[in-house]
C-alpha cells in the first residue's frame, strides 16, 4: 500500500512538473519581446517626409504648415492608428505560440457507495489547466511572421499617406500664393480695361467710333472683371482646403499667412537622374514586396494545415477529495495530457484553401511587378516635367523681358507725344498678360518639384 501511495505521489509531482513547465517555458519566449510601438511618435512622421528638404524652400511659412498637418490632420492620425490596429493583430496571432492558463472552481454533490472509500458526497475543486499546442511544425510560428509583414506593410503605407498629404498641403499652398499674385495682376488688367473703356467712351461721345467698337470694349471690361472674381473664388477655395490639411477650422482662412509669390523659390538643386535604389525604396514598392512576402508565407502555412495538430494539456486541482482535507498534498490531482489530431477528410478544404492562397500569391506578384513599372514611370515622368517646364519657364522669362522692353519704350514714345495713351494702355495690356504666362509656368516648374519629391518617396 505504501509502495502504491509513493507511485502515486511520484507520478502527480511529475504533472506539476509538467504543468510548470507547459505554462512557463513559451512566456519565457513571449517576455523576451519588448513592443515599442507609438502612435504619436512625431520624430518618426517628420522622418516619413523628409523634413529638412522643406528647408529649401525660401518660404517661412511652407515648412510650418507641414508641421501643422502632422500633427493635427485627422487622415494622418487615422492612417497611424491603423498601423497600431496591425501591431495589436501581431500580438493576437503570437498569442497562438503561448499556452493558455486558465482556473475554475467545480463543485459536486454527490451520493456514492459506502464500499467506496476515500470520496465524499460534497467535493470541492478548483483546477488550474494549461494547454499548449506545440509548434512542432511552426505553423503558427509562419502564421506571426504573416502578421508582422502586415504590420510592416501598414507602416510603409502609412508613410505613403504621409508623404502624399504633405505633397497637397504643399501644392495648395502654392497654388493660395498664385493666386494672390495672379490676383494682383488680374486688378491691374481690370484698371487698364476700365480706362481704356473710358476713353473709348470719350471717342464713342466725340463719334469717332461705333457702337460697336465701345460694346467691345464693355465686353473686354466685363470678361477682366469675371475673371478676376474667378481668381478669389479659386484662392478662397485654396484657402479653406489647406485649413482642412493642416487641422485648422475653414473659418479661420484669414488667419493663413504666407509669402509673396515672386519670393517664393527653391534654393536647392533638383537631381537630373535617380538611382534604380532610390525608386525601389518608395513606401508603396515596400509595402507591395512586404505584402508579397506575407502571401508567399501564407502559402506554407496552407500546406503545414495537412499536417497534424499536436495539443498539450496540463491539469493541477486542489480539491478535499483525500482524507488530508481540502488543500492538502495528498488531496491534489495532477495530470498532463498528450494527443494528436490529424484531419481525414474535410470535403476538399484543404486543397481548396492551398490553391486560394497560391493564386493570391500570384496575384500579389503581379501586383509587385506593376508596382515596380508604376513607380519607374512616375520618377521618369516627374524628371521629364521638371526638365521640359524649366525650359518652358526660362523662355517665358525671355518672352516677358522682350515685352518690358516693349513697353519701356511705348512709354518713351508716348511721353514725347509719338503714341497715343490707348495704344500704350495695349502695351501694358500685353506686358500683364506675360506676367500671368511667367506666373503659371514658374508655378508648374515648382509644383513638378513637389511630384518629384513624392515619385521617390521623399528621397530628394
Amino acid at each position: 500500500m505504501k509502495i502504491y501511495k509513493n507511485i502515486t505521489i511520484t507520478a502527480a509531482r511529475t504533472a506539476h512538473i509538467a504543468f510548470v513547465l507547459i505554462s512557463a517555458l513559451p512566456t519565457l519566449a513571449f517576455c523576451s519581446k519588448k513592443d515599442t510601438g507609438n502612435v504619436n511618435n512625431i520624430q518618426e512622421k517628420l522622418d516619413y517626409v523628409n523634413i529638412c528638404w522643406w528647408d529649401n524652400f525660401s518660404d517661412p511659412y511652407l515648412k510650418n504648415y507641414v508641421y501643422q498637418a502632422i500633427n493635427n490632420n485627422h487622415d494622418l492620425k487615422q492612417a497611424s492608428w491603423k498601423v497600431e490596429e496591425y501591431r495589436q493583430t501581431v500580438k493576437t496571432v503570437f498569442s497562438r505560440e503561448l499556452p493558455s492558463l486558465s482556473v475554475g472552481g467545480t463543485y459536486v454533490g454527490a451520493h456514492f457507495p459506502d464500499e467506496i472509500k476515500g470520496l465524499k458526497n460534497n467535493i470541492f475543486a478548483v483546477p488550474i489547466i494549461a494547454s499548449y499546442e506545440a509548434d512542432v511544425f511552426l505553423k503558427n510560428h509562419d502564421k506571426t511572421k504573416s502578421s508582422k509583414k502586415s504590420y510592416q506593410a501598414s507602416k510603409f503605407e502609412e508613410k505613403s499617406i504621409y508623404i502624399s498629404l504633405v505633397t497637397d498641403v504643399s501644392t495648395v499652398y502654392l497654388n493660395i500664393i498664385k493666386f494672390d499674385r495672379q490676383i494682383c495682376l488680374q486688378s491691374q488688367l481690370v484698371e487698364v480695361k476700365k480706362e481704356k473703356l473710358r476713353r473709348e467712351t470719350q471717342k464713342f461721345n466725340r463719334g469717332i467710333i461705333s457702337a460697336t467698337q465701345l460694346n467691345n470694349s464693355k465686353k473686354e471690361y466685363e470678361t477682366a472683371k469675371n475673371n478676376l472674381e474667378d481668381l478669389v473664388k479659386s484662392r478662397d477655395k485654396a484657402l479653406t482646403q489647406l485649413a482642412v490639411l493642416i487641422g485648422e477650422c475653414p473659418d479661420n482662412i484669414a488667419d493663413l499667412k504666407r509669402e509673396s509669390f515672386d519670393k517664393f523659390e527653391y534654393t536647392s538643386k533638383i537631381p537630373t537622374c535617380v538611382t534604380s535604389d532610390v525608386i525601389f525604396s518608395r513606401p508603396d514598392v515596400l509595402s507591395t514586396e512586404a505584402q508579397l512576402k506575407k502571401a508567399n508565407i501564407d502559402v506554407r502555412v496552407a500546406r503545414k494545415e495537412f499536417l497534424p495538430t499536436i495539443n498539450l494539456t496540463g491539469v493541477y486541482a486542489l480539491s478535499n477529495i483525500g482524507a488530508a482535507g481540502f488543500g492538502s498534498w495528498n488531496s491534489t490531482v495532477a495530470a498532463i495530457i498528450a494527443g494528436a489530431t490529424l484531419d481525414l477528410f474535410k470535403g476538399g478544404y484543404k486543397v481548396a484553401n492551398l490553391k486560394i492562397f497560391k493564386s493570391r500569391y500570384e496575384q500579389m506578384f503581379e501586383k509587385y511587378r506593376q508596382v515596380n513599372l508604376t513607380a519607374v514611370k512616375e520618377v521618369n515622368d516627374s524628371l521629364l516635367f521638371v526638365k521640359q517646364d524649366t525650359i518652358i519657364d526660362n523662355n517665358t522669362i525671355k518672352n516677358l523681358n522682350i515685352q518690358k522692353d516693349n513697353y519701356n519704350r511705348a512709354n518713351k514714345k508716348f511721353n514725347n507725344g509719338v503714341i497715343s495713351c490707348l495704344e500704350l494702355l495695349t502695351e501694358r495690356e500685353a506686358l500683364i498678360s506675360a506676367q500671368q504666362a511667367q506666373v503659371n509656368t514658374k508655378s508648374n516648374r515648382l509644383i513638378d518639384y513637389l511630384t518629384l519629391y513624392k515619385a521617390v518617396g521623399g528621397k530628394i
